[in-house]
């Protein structure tokens, strides 16, 4: 097939995007296809600029706001108009975050005509709206923990959700933004640094305990996973660095909780009606409660990313992954 891989883009999870595609490119290539390389910012690369992009690695922060804004004024305001469909059999997204995972992208190639990876325009932008989706779990039996959106007085969200909360923005990834607060003087600031990065900010009951992730691919739960963060949560460092955090696939709990996290995870899936594969991530409260925090539409795709580690853990190896997620994007 002919396939071009859109990354990069203008995102604060830019490096992420960037680092999947360096492991997609090669592997495509590799089994057989022709692959052109195209950074939704600058366009399609030719082979040094693709190189050198390529070799980058993921920083231990995400992007300065001045190195975004300065990529966002000089970006692509339309990506599609790199790729000539007439070429191109369908479109491997590599994008996480932002316009590429948000259905803003997803549309342009709905208009263009393009088949495409990942979700349609309308479950993409429902599972990056953190507000939306929690609303859809529950009223899909999911279990999700009690939040407000701001403004909301301090008063209201102790009274309501109790200490700590998780601060967030309500559209972003790889926890860009968020902050665990735990005393009520320290929530206004927490607010202001979410909407840095979007204009809705989310603020959640903190949920301690084990933290686990269910792949889903073709309609299949995956075996489940559990990261074994450093920290409190599995923070942008944790996630991109070396040494950052401990994942374990298969997980190492009872099978009835493996059955419990998979039919979780399909519901959440459904519920948002997300495409061909997509990512829900649980944490386990003391008492043995699975709570979901959120569903992503467009997981990382490096070799060691969680949705890779959970199919090499069903017997699916990366090369075959990538074959099947471009197999169910045109519909074979």
């Amino acid at each position: 097939m002919k396939i071009a891989v859109l990354f990069g883009g203008t995102s604060e999870e830019r490096d992420v995007s960037i680092a999947s595609a360096a492991q997609v490119i090669p592997v495509l290539r590799g089994l057989g296809h022709e692959v052109i390389a195209v950074d939704t910012a600058a366009g399609r690369l030719g082979a040094p600029e693709e190189r050198k992009l390529l070799e980058s690695r993921v920083a231990p922060l995400p992007p300065s706001d001045q190195s975004m804004a300065t990529l966002r004024s000089g970006a692509l305001t339309n990506p599609t108009t790199a790729i000539d469909p007439r070429q191109i059999d369908v479109v491997f997204l590599a994008l996480h975050g932002g316009a590429g995972e948000d259905g803003r992208i997803q549309a342009m190639l709905d208009l263009a005509g393009l088949k495409y990876t990942g979700s349609n325009h309308i479950a993409s932008a429902a599972a990056m709206d953190k507000d939306l989706s929690k609303r859809l779990f529950r009223a899909a039996g999911v279990p999700t923990a009690d939040w407000l959106m701001a403004p909301v007085s301090a008063d209201e969200v102790v009274r309501t959700l109790g200490l700590p909360v998780v601060v967030k923005p309500n559209k972003q990834g790889s926890t860009v933004g968020l902050s665990v607060v735990r005393e009520a003087a320290k929530l206004e600031a927490a607010v202001a640094l979410g909407l840095r990065y979007d204009d809705e900010v989310m603020i959640e009951k903190f949920v301690a305990g084990r933290e686990f992730t269910v792949g889903i691919l073709d309609g299949q739960a995956l075996p489940v996973g559990e990261i074994i963060a450093p920290g409190e949560v599995f923070d942008y460092q944790s996630k991109y660095q070396v040494g950052g955090a401990r994942e374990v696939f298969p997980a190492d709990i009872p099978s009835a909780e493996v059955a419990t996290l998979q039919r979780y995870a399909l519901a959440a899936h459904r519920a948002l009606k997300l495409g061909a594969y997509s990512r829900v991530d649980f944490r386990r409260d003391a008492a043995g409660g699975f709570w979901c925090l959120e569903a992503n539409s467009l997981p990382g795709m490096t070799a060691t990313s969680l949705l890779p580690q959970a199919a090499r853990a069903a017997g699916i190896d990366f090369a075959t992954l990538l074959a099947k997620i471009c197999a169910g994007a045109v519909g074979g």
